[in-house]
Parts: structure tokens; C-alpha cells; sequence
């Protein structure tokens, strides 16, 4: 699946059912984000059959937070309650990085038993 280097910075070990971090990650290299900015912004690249739970959003960034793949801040609002803005750190870029290596592994993988089903 994938070499040594590419597993130790991946503790997801590219469980489908962990996308929500992957795509949080993606989203996050981008620039800061608020949790409601982010929920929105997953819709955009949400796949079929994947309903979007926002509390599954928080969650994961909690623990992605306890994990230090992302830190957080409050910041007040011009107007309303201050919001708490998500950024990614080096170790989010690091896990992200696993992603892409898994990923890139599971298409080739993929394309390979599509060529050879043909």
C-alpha cells in the first residue's frame, strides 16, 4: 500500500471511512476557515452516497487538533459571536501528503483492474 515513510506519517492508514480528514486537510492548505465555512465548503467535494454530518466535521476537528494536524483560534466577528478559525500545521501538510501517496497507490490499483477487466 505504502512504503515505510509514507505509513509513519499516515496513521489513517487510508481507511475510506476517515475522507472527512483528508478533504478537511485539502481544504485547510488552501488558507484559514471557520468550522461553518468548512461544512459548506465540503459539499463541494463530497462524494456519492456521502451524506454530510456536520458533527462529524467537529468531531474530526477536534481530534485532528489533539492530533496538532490543525490548530485553532477564536476571532471576533464584525458583527455576531466570535468564531473559532482552523489552519493547518506542518504535521496536517505531512498527513496530507500520506493521503496523496495512498490515494495515487488505490487509483493505480484501481485503473489496473479496469484495464484488465475490459
Amino acid at each position: 500500500m505504502c512504503d515505510e515513510k509514507e505509513e509513519e506519517l499516515c496513521e489513517c492508514g487510508g481507511r475510506f471511512n476517515r475522507f472527512v480528514e483528508p478533504r478537511l486537510l485539502l481544504l485547510l492548505i488552501e488558507g484559514k476557515s471557520y468550522g461553518y465555512e468548512l461544512v459548506s465548503r465540503l459539499n463541494e467535494i463530497s462524494f456519492p452516497g456521502d451524506p454530510l454530518d456536520a458533527g462529524n466535521v467537529y468531531r474530526n476537528l477536534r481530534r485532528m487538533e489533539k492530533e496538532e494536524l490543525v490548530e485553532s483560534e477564536w476571532a471576533m466577528a464584525k458583527s455576531g459571536p466570535p468564531k473559532r478559525v482552523y489552519r493547518i500545521t506542518i504535521e496536517g501538510e505531512d498527513r496530507l501528503h500520506a493521503w496523496t501517496f495512498i490515494f495515487k497507490k488505490r487509483k493505480e490499483a484501481m485503473e489496473k483492474l479496469l484495464e484488465n477487466n475490459n
